[in-house]
């Protein structure tokens, strides 16, 4: 299974949270991410999006097909996000385009550090994997990137 993580694009500061929209910043690095996801996605991703507006925006730069998914809205608990993707039994890739730390303390959690949250860039994509090598489980960090250096 492919797990690809997805922080939202800068956003506006504001209540409600919500609410809060892409700012120009935002919208030019949603852009940037799409552009390169493009090319690189499998044909078959699930696109799982939070419901808040500024995660809405940033997948309307890659696709309008996608389900909004309230598990993983802002605050959300990393076994949320994860049980939502149905991670790792699901198979197939899914794309879930969420918030920091929930994306942050996810990724921490696949990647042996539960007690630790990692820092996703707004804008940026964390890629991970997991795969059956000789009947061990692995899970790989396959490509971590943000906007500014596409």
């Amino acid at each position: 299974m492919e797990l690809i993580l997805w922080r939202h694009a800068e956003a506006e500061d504001g209540v409600p949270d919500i609410g809060r929209a892409l700012t120009g910043k935002g919208h030019k690095q949603a852009e940037k991410m799409a552009a390169f996801l493009r090319s690189r996605l499998p044909q078959d991703t699930r696109i799982l999006v939070s419901p808040a507006k500024r995660t809405q925006q940033t997948v309307h730069a890659l696709t309008k097909y996608f389900d909004t998914e309230p598990a993983i809205a802002p605050g959300a608990a990393p076994r949320a996000i994860l049980d939502t993707a149905g991670w790792p039994e699901a198979g197939g890739s899914v794309l879930v385009v969420g918030h920091q730390p929930s994306l942050g303390q996810t990724a921490a959690m696949l990647l042996g550090e539960p007690a630790t949250c990692f820092s996703v860039k707004k804008g940026s994509v964390w890629w991970l994997s997991r795969r059956e090598r000789e009947g061990d489980f692995q899970t790989n960090l396959r490509l971590v990137i943000s906007p500014e250096f596409l």
